[in-house]
């Protein structure tokens, strides 16, 4: 099993036509991700053709050759054609607000959002959108969902890692890549980069829930990073809600305050955010956290070996 993709998932590619979209449809499409639509109001009733060359988990069952994908005016047209339920958005940061409306309003119950600079205020408007209406909504500004040997939504590798019993939800894009490969040998159910800005449609918290409750999935790393709330809140549900083992990691031990290190939300303010008082939070209730990336995979490893 896995949590918010699998290998059902219909995909829409908002935004498979410019350069972005294109170059990750055709790596979403090798890994076995099954993609049935684009949308652009300005080449509608065209189609885009894609070498699809099948790599990482799902090489075998991918068949390789050219696979012709259907351009739609909006997205309901495209849903209501292909049957679609998730749909991921590759558009600049200026249009980002109109397409995750557009794909909330018609009914699509799954919407990663990979758009990078975002402004907050454009995202509060979606997010809050897409909570009202029960869309799931992961992102802005990650790196996607990938469900190894089932579908891959979004930018994450899709060669590092197979399927496997761990989960895996990270602010960190890149970290998210890098715990899947010091784990590779042990695989995973599901990886989920939620996103680094202050305001994102998917938190730990829902993370962990949807893991908890997954029979498939023994163990999940969850990677924070300094600013905000969001990982002591997660100790928090930990404590009251959580029965599988949590191995943990916050990145910026060694970020000065005062400055914003990479994501928009990762700044810490004053005593709060720290990476330390994260740490504490986590280990408080019984959350083993590791200094560094290795050290986080090597205490998954000690766990999932007993």
């Amino acid at each position: 099993m896995s949590i918010f993709l699998n290998s059902d998932s219909r995909v829409i590619v908002q935004g498979m036509t410019g350069a972005e979209g294109r170059k990750h449809t055709q790596r979403m499409l090798s890994a076995g991700t099954t993609i049935v639509a684009g949308t652009n109001p300005r080449k509608a009733g065209t189609s885009v053709d894609f070498d699809v060359v099948g790599y990482g988990p799902a090489a075998d069952r991918v068949e390789n050759g050219t696979v012709s994908v259907p351009v739609y005016a909006t997205v309901a047209e495209a849903k209501e054609a292909t049957n679609a339920n998730t749909s991921v958005i590759f558009v600049p940061p200026a249009f980002a607000k109109g397409a995750a409306l557009e794909a909330i309003d018609a009914g699509i119950e799954t919407i990663v959002v990979i758009t990078e600079g975002i402004p907050v205020a454009d995202s509060t408007v979606f997010v809050s959108h897409a909570l009202k209406k029960g869309v799931r909504l992961i992102g802005p500004n990650c790196p996607g969902i990938i469900s190894p040997n089932q579908s891959n939504v979004g930018i994450t590798p899709a060669d590092i890692t197979g399927p496997g019993r761990i989960g895996l939800v990270s602010k960190s894009g890149t970290l998210t890549y890098q715990l899947m490969y010091e784990l590779r040998d042990f695989g995973f159910t599901t990886c989920l980069g939620i996103g680094g800005d202050p305001v994102v449609g998917t938190t730990h918290i829902d993370a962990l829930a949807a893991f908890e409750a997954d029979p498939d999935t023994d163990l999940v790393v969850m990677i924070g990073e300094i600013g905000g709330d969001a990982e002591e809140r997660a100790a928090t549900w930990i404590k009251e809600n959580m029965t599988k083992p949590v191995v943990a990691y916050v990145a910026g031990f060694t970020a000065p305050e005062g400055k914003t290190m990479g994501h928009a939300g990762a700044i810490v303010s004053g005593s709060s955010g720290t990476a330390a008082a994260k740490a504490e939070a986590l280990e408080a209730v019984g959350v083993r956290v590791g200094r560094t990336p290795s050290q986080t995979a090597q205490l998954a490893r000690e766990i999932l070996s007993k």
